[in-house]
């Protein structure tokens, strides 16, 4: 299968899955709110688990599994014994840390919180107690599908998550049936008893579990098996330890700042007893949902699907083609990620509409948004040129470019903390984060061409020139839409309810993608040909 197709086919998986998750998150705010102590509550515990994931997969596991399951394959058991033996040790280690961190779970809950009352962190607590397992399933998930990726099996590992919106979705419509809405916060967080948070969280957990599982499934389809092996000495696991020591160290220094980051934006809730509609935890968490969806819909999919390749031209020491391969990958995505910034930006507003119904915490989400979606093209091209760093087997590098970037992010966090008011300081964090993610994609560029030669040649410098001026007339197209729909403001059609908004979305997203097409085209663009043969080439499949 060709590289669009196979990105095509993980990111149709993904689309229904963000469709499915962003379902959940709209029925999420229904439930609790999203600028409510309640939902800061869940949010700071439900982030916990998905923290770490978001580390695993952007990290840990993908730095080492596929470049050794890759160079396994030439062993003459096709490298069954070492996948054996490597996915036990990740499962070990992956157990142990879940179960420590659920005995630590008040410890943790305090940790990622500032200025809440007791009863706020008691229902946090009681929440992480059913979420952190989410860590055990996540790895999981992550080390099985790594596999499948490995064997060019690219379509279980993108559709999996789709399981696991449809069970939490089950869960969370059974929760508003049991308990009623309460998107206002009108339920005082020391009123949730234990079944209420059994059902809410513990659902939570069930899907992750169910998407994990199911890839045992796809693993028996494709003839493999799953067989513990605790044989660990003299079997070449040291260079995936050697490996994994400096991505653990990323994860650390990852961790760090998203603590501090967490810490920061939990000091919000102070503003809460003048403005209601400050925006906290939980809006931070929507904002970076919203983010993620163009994210996970192609970068994600293009990279792992390059990635594999990457892996197999430096095993074979055919540079050039590495060198080809990433250039193809990193056009790729900002053709869609150049678009994404600019669609989201301008319907950051109407976006939001979706999950709030008040106009303040409408305009306070869409202003996080509108801060976050610069770094979306940056933090996309990190995506993609760390996969590049993983495929030569170098995970030392990530770590230094990560660890800049993260101790930039501190420092801005700790100073905001200080001269930022409490109801704007989630929104200049989404800014902080976008400026510190350019500042770590021009390092990684930098770093990986002084590695593997200069990417000149496939004019990387001028398709980015080319989409962002179709995107700048794209963006023109999207405000004068606006405009003539009664612009942003109470009560105008736009904001007006869920339903206007999402017909406004439709009106203008749908202008907006057609005027960047058609200057493309006329740009004479060949990416966008790519991404539509891709489209074609699996709906005729």
């Amino acid at each position: 299968m060709s590289v669009a197709r196979s990105s095509m086919l993980m990111a149709g998986g993904t689309v229904i899955s963000r469709v499915l998750g962003f379902a959940r998150a709209v029925i999420l705010a229904l439930a609790i709110g999203v600028t409510t102590d309640a939902a800061d509550a869940f949010g700071v515990a439900n982030q916990l688990p998905n923290n770490v994931y978001a580390i695993i997969v952007g990290g840990l596991l993908n730095a080492v599994l596929v470049p050794q399951i890759v160079k396994a394959r030439s062993n003459q058991d096709g490298g069954k014994g070492y996948i054996d033996r490597l996915l036990t040790l990740i499962i070990t280690v992956f157990f142990v840390v879940t179960l420590a961190a659920t005995i630590a779970a008040p410890l943790l809950v305090s940790l990622y919180t500032k200025g809440w009352s007791a009863d706020q962190l008691a229902l946090a607590t009681a929440f992480a107690y059913w979420c952190l397992p989410q860590l055990f399933f996540y790895g999981l998930y992550a080390i099985l599908g790594e596999v499948l990726n490995a064997r060019s099996a690219f379509g279980p590992y993108t559709w999996a998550p789709v399981l696991n919106n449809l069970v939490s979705l089950l869960g969370l419509a059974a929760f508003v049936l049991i308990f009623g809405a309460d998107p206002t916060g009108s339920r005082a967080v020391s009123n949730w008893d234990a079944s209420q948070i059994a059902l809410l969280a513990g659902t939570a957990t069930a899907g992750v579990a169910a998407q994990a599982l199911i890839l045992l499934f796809a693993w028996r389809h494709i003839g493999l098996k799953l067989n513990f092996n605790f044989k660990w000495r003299g079997f070449g696991l040291r260079p995936a330890l050697k490996a994994a020591t400096w991505s653990f160290g990323m994860v650390l220094i990852t961790q760090l700042g998203g603590l501090v980051q967490t810490i920061v934006a939990s000091g919000a809730v102070e503003a809460r007893a003048t403005n209601p509609a400050v925006a906290g935890v939980a809006a931070a968490a929507i904002a970076w949902l919203i983010f993620m969806l163009p994210h996970s819909v192609a970068t994600v999919s293009i990279a792992t699907a390059y990635f594999t390749k990457m892996s197999t031209h430096v095993q074979d020491g055919k540079m050039h083609l590495l060198k080809a391969d990433l250039a193809a990958g990193l056009r790729s995505i900002a053709v869609i990620s150049v678009f994404a910034t600019v669609a989201l930006i301008v319907m950051a507003y109407p976006v939001s509409r979706i999950f709030v119904g008040e106009f303040l915490a409408t305009i306070a989400l869409g202003n996080v948004l509108i801060a976050l979606m610069f770094g979306l093209v940056p933090f996309s091209f990190v995506f993609m040129m760390q996969r590049a760093f993983y495929a030569l087997e170098d995970t030392r590098t990530p770590f230094l470019f990560t660890s800049i970037q993260i101790l930039i992010h501190v420092a801005g966090s700790l100073t905001m903390a200080v001269i930022v008011p409490a109801d704007s300081i989630v929104m200049a964090l989404g800014a902080l984060t976008s400026f510190t993610l350019v500042i770590q994609s021009v390092i990684a560029f930098k770093l990986l061409t002084r590695q593997i030669g200069p990417l000149g040649e496939h004019k990387i410098a001028v398709a980015g020139v080319q989409f962002i001026s179709a995107a700048a007339v794209s963006m023109v197209a999207g405000f004068s839409t606006i405009q003539v729909l009664g612009g942003i403001s109470a009560g105008s059609f736009v904001l007006d309810s869920v339903m206007s908004s999402l017909v406004s979305m439709i009106i203008i997203g749908t202008i907006m993608l057609g005027v960047y097409v058609m200057v493309l085209r006329l740009l004479k663009v060949r990416e966008i040909d790519t991404v539509f043969a891709g489209i074609k080439g699996i709906l005729r499949r």
